[in-house]
């Protein structure tokens, strides 16, 4: 069984600390989560995309 993920404690972690990959951490998605990590958000645009897209795919989480 596995745990929902709130949609909106993602955006949250998006908006605060998505430069360092938390919000995809959060997720499940340590890969992706390493990605910003090590890229700064991918030089801020990765961080930018992901606030209008990490609500879906914390929903499909």
């Amino acid at each position: 069984m596995t745990e929902d993920k709130s949609p909106t404690k993602a955006l949250l972690l998006s908006i605060f600390l998505g430069g360092l990959g938390v919000d995809r951490f959060y997720l499940g998605h340590v890969g992706l989560g390493l990605g910003k990590l090590f890229t700064g958000g991918g030089l801020g645009v990765w961080w930018l995309i992901d606030i209008f897209l990490i609500q879906e795919a914390a929903r499909k989480a």
